[in-house]
Order: C-alpha cells, then sequence, then structure tokens
C-alpha cells in the first residue's frame, strides 16, 4: 500500500503518519518537497512513485492573512487539490482532500449537513469550497473530509496558544458566542484511513468532536486538564467576550457544528475531543 502525504509537517500530516498502518509506504511531502500548485510537478511525482491513495492534508490556513493574499490562499487552497485529483485519476488511486466548516456561514442552529446550502464568509471559506467543487469536477471518486477547530500535539494551534497564555496572564478574555465542536486531528486521521479502507462512495463527508461548545468553554476545559496534569500552578480567570469585542479581518461562522451521521453509516464516531484533549495535554507536556 502506497501513501503520497501532501502537508506532511501540519497537524494532520504528522498525525496521519504515526496512524497510518505499519505496511503502509508514505511518500510524505510538503511544499518544499512537492509543490501542489504546480500541476506538471505533480503529474511527475504521481507517475514515479504511482500511489495507491492520495491524501491532501495540504491547505492555506492562516485565516486572517488570507484576506490579503487572496491569489496565493486560491492557489494552494483551490488549484493544488484540482491538480491532485486530475493525477489522482489519471492511475486510478483513491484520493482523499480535507476541507473545513469555513464553508458555512454560520447561521444555521442545527448541525450542518453535506447536503445543506454552502455560504463561506471569508477569503479562506471561499477558496476551500473552490477547491471542494475543483476536486468534485476532476474526480468524482474522491473523498473529500471537512472538519474544524482542529488541534493535537503538533505544530501551532489554539490548545498550544491557551496553555501558554495560562502560565503567562492571570486573566484571559475569550470569544463566548461562537460555537463549533473541536476535533483531534489524530482522530481525523483515523476517520480518513478508515472511510478509504471501507471503500466509501465518492463524495462529501463531515467528522468533527463529538459535543459542542464555545471557544471560552473549550479554554475551562483546557485550562482545568492543564491544572490536573499540574503543568499549571494557578488557574487564570476566563471572561466570555463577544466577538464584536475581538475584531479580525477574516469573519467566522457564529455556528461550525458538522453533523456526522452520514461517515457514521461507515462506522465512524464523532471525535471524542474531551479524551484526546487530555491525551494531547500529556503529549505537548
Amino acid at each position: 500500500m502506497k501513501v503520497l502525504l501532501t502537508g506532511a509537517n501540519g497537524q494532520l500530516g504528522r498525525c496521519f503518519q504515526d496512524r497510518a498502518p505499519e505496511n503502509w509506504q508514505i511518500m510524505a511531502t510538503d511544499s518544499d518537497s512537492l509543490d501542489i500548485t504546480d500541476a506538471l510537478q505533480v503529474e511527475k511525482a504521481v507517475a514515479q512513485f504511482h500511489p495507491d491513495l492520495i491524501v491532501n492534508a495540504a491547505a492555506y490556513t492562516a485565516v486572517d492573512k488570507a484576506e490579503s493574499e487572496v491569489e496565493l490562499a486560491q492557489r494552494i487552497n483551490a488549484q493544488g487539490p484540482k491538480n491532485l485529483a486530475i493525477a489522482a485519476k489519471s492511475i486510478n488511486a483513491g484520493f482523499v482532500h480535507v476541507s473545513t466548516d469555513y464553508v458555512f456561514d454560520g447561521t444555521s442552529t442545527t448541525p450542518y449537513k453535506e447536503t445543506d446550502p454552502t455560504h463561506p464568509l471569508s477569503v479562506y471559506g471561499v477558496t476551500k469550497l473552490e477547491g471542494e467543487v475543483a476536486v468534485q469536477q476532476a474526480y468524482p471518486q474522491a473523498l473529500i473530509i471537512r472538519t474544524a477547530w482542529v488541534f493535537s500535539e503538533y505544530g501551532n494551534n489554539f490548545v498550544k496558544t491557551m496553555l501558554r497564555l495560562s502560565r503567562e496572564r492571570e486573566n484571559l478574555s475569550i470569544v463566548d458566542d461562537q460555537r463549533g465542536c473541536p476535533t483531534y486531528a489524530g482522530d481525523i486521521a483515523q476517520a480518513i484511513i478508515q472511510l478509504y479502507l471501507s471503500k466509501a462512495e465518492g463524495g462529501i463527508y463531515h467528522f468533527c468532536g463529538d459535543h459542542e461548545v464555545s471557544w471560552k468553554e473549550f479554554t475551562d476545559q483546557i485550562v482545568e486538564t492543564a491544572e490536573t496534569l499540574k503543568l499549571i500552578s494557578r488557574r487564570p480567570m476566563i471572561k466570555g467576550i463577544c466577538t464584536t469585542e475581538y475584531p479580525t479581518p477574516a469573519h467566522r461562522p457564529t455556528y461550525s457544528t458538522l453533523s456526522c451521521q452520514k461517515i457514521g453509516l461507515y462506522g465512524i464516531s464523532p471525535s471524542d475531543w474531551v479524551s484526546a484533549l487530555n491525551f494531547c495535554i500529556k503529549k505537548i507536556a
């Protein structure tokens, strides 16, 4: 089993390598070793390695920066996945592309299903949606997994930031009117592997944490876990604030919870993110 993995140094890429079966041969690439925006380079790499599966964990994820780097975000989030999908189809390889909750506008009050209308609010969301459309048009058999609020022991993410701030500050002000489901990157990696091995039908699937919280409530859980593990000596005061009190260049969805009912048909359960958070913080420590 040969797998071409892009975004190998990111949170999901690192976790995928941790969880891939031992008999899988992985060609782990990053932007230096494989420029997915270069169609000829992608075609050549795929022709030479001839993978059974391509997993695209590469993305432009700097949500606020994307507002001023539209062209770069579009190349990485839309043109790159299209190039990979075309190459995968050319050798009849499996293809898994990872997308995001940011394709929705957050006006729903019930978990988003795969068939719900999309309406991204940011350049990041727009370019990720363009990537989804490009992949589906190029290779209908491709698997697209939308996820949300990703954290892990790797890279820079919300959990690591909150752990650092909890040690540095006595008071934290965290947005309390955006709701979603934290999702452990290791569980996303496992879901990708399981979905592929299940020979799932091509299309879009949602995968996220098993229950929703606000960013403030997520922070409460992070700090509580860190205190239990004795990683912080004192708990900071955590104040919930409105999104309007913390303006950012990019608009975020107010509600990001995804329904995992469809992927559940393949025996894949949502991420038990509280248990995963405990595991992750121990790894960080």
